[in-house]
């Protein structure tokens, strides 16, 4: 069957027609069309998503790109409107979900309700094309802006959370780094690009709950140590230091060596929790997506420790670890096949 999904849930507007075949032990994916609208320029300047201006940008991205990927010439080509109904931005999320059920109607073909989570957990199903038999058990991170949760997926649609952030996100995390430092925001690829030319080991911050026995992470003190790693730097009391720092624009002299430090201690957390957990429970692989994981260090650091233990290693490429609307469409292809059902209305906190 053809999918046409929709992904609104924060400030990236796409839209996605995605072939979908086999059964829950075997399924496969082609991406026909998929195009993504990113509202990065507009939020840059506040330092992060401003909700009500990403509505605005959502309301005027949807028609233009459904034009671009064939607008009603699909009507006839798809089986079923697939769209994300959280966790999200509620007003983002309305937007998609009003022009989801406004084409569903249009055309009286089926609308599927998806959770933007699972179109990350099940991301790495769009290049995939060999069976699931070396998959499950498999030790599952899903990391982004907003979420940092560990699983153990049995299957695609069983599976137990282990844990998550106590606190900030993992991208969230960087984001606020990257404020801290004044980068531009989003934090993550900017993190990334200064920590390239920087040494991981110049700063000794910490790894916050890697020796606690739960699964939690937690990233807020991670932070804070990067606060006042800064404030020490200039060796001046709170209020000159904000002051100067906030309004005159000083900035580090080794911001690259602090910018590879704080990524390497946030990393660390995330590896060693994950590859403690395929080895507790015996894992056949260990994952990862979000937004996150497009992060070299994670992926690249993950895959090693999953070559060391002689598993399998998943993660969809870049491109779809990024906020997209194919991953709804599979996740919206497995509700289907589960005959899991979801209300068609913004659901804010949705959870896995």
């Amino acid at each position: 069957m053809r999918l046409l999904a929709i992904e609104t849930s924060c400030d990236e507007t796409a839209l996605a027609l995605v072939e979908c075949s086999g059964d829950l032990e075997n399924p496969r994916f082609k991406v026909l069309e998929s195009v993504v609208a990113s509202q990065i320029p507009l939020h840059r300047r506040f330092g992060g998503v401003v909700p009500n201006l990403a509505k605005r940008e959502h309301l005027k991205n949807l028609p233009l790109i459904f034009e671009k990927i064939g607008g009603e010439s699909l009507k006839d080509i798809t089986d079923a409107v697939v769209v994300t109904v959280g966790p999200g931005l509620e007003p983002a999320l309305w937007t998609g979900i009003e022009f989801a059920k406004g084409l569903a109607k249009r055309w009286k073909k089926p609308l599927i309700g998806a959770s933007h989570l699972q179109g990350h957990l099940y991301s790495f199903l769009l290049e995939r094309k060999e069976s699931l038999e070396d998959v499950f058990p498999s030790a599952s991170l899903v990391v982004s802006g907003g979420h940092t949760i560990l699983l153990i997926l049995q299957s695609l649609v069983k599976y137990k959370k282990l844990g998550e952030t106590r606190d900030d996100a993992a991208g969230e995390a960087f984001d606020k780094a990257a404020r801290l430092l004044r980068l531009p925001y989003p934090g993550g690829p900017e993190i990334e690009k200064a920590a390239k030319k920087g040494n991981s080991e110049a700063v000794a911050f910490p790894r916050p709950m890697i020796y606690e026995k739960n699964y939690d992470f937690s990233f807020s003190g991670l932070k804070t140590s990067l606060l006042y790693h800064i404030k020490q730097s200039f060796k001046a009391d709170w209020k000159e230091f904000n002051k100067n720092y906030s309004q005159n624009g000083i900035k580090l002299e080794n911001t690259d060596d602090v910018a590879a430090s704080f990524q390497q201690a946030l990393v660390d957390s995330l590896v060693y929790k994950t590859t403690r957990a395929a080895r507790e429970f015996q894992t056949k692989s260990i994952g990862v997506s979000g937004g996150v994981a497009a992060n070299s260090l994670l992926r690249n650091s993950l895959k090693k420790e999953a070559k060391k233990l002689g598993i399998a290693f998943l993660s969809a490429g870049k491109k779809w670890n990024t906020d997209n609307a194919a991953m709804i469409a599979v996740a919206g292809y497995v509700n289907f096949l589960n005959k899991k059902r979801l209300k068609i209305e913004a659901q804010p906190n949705l959870g896995l």
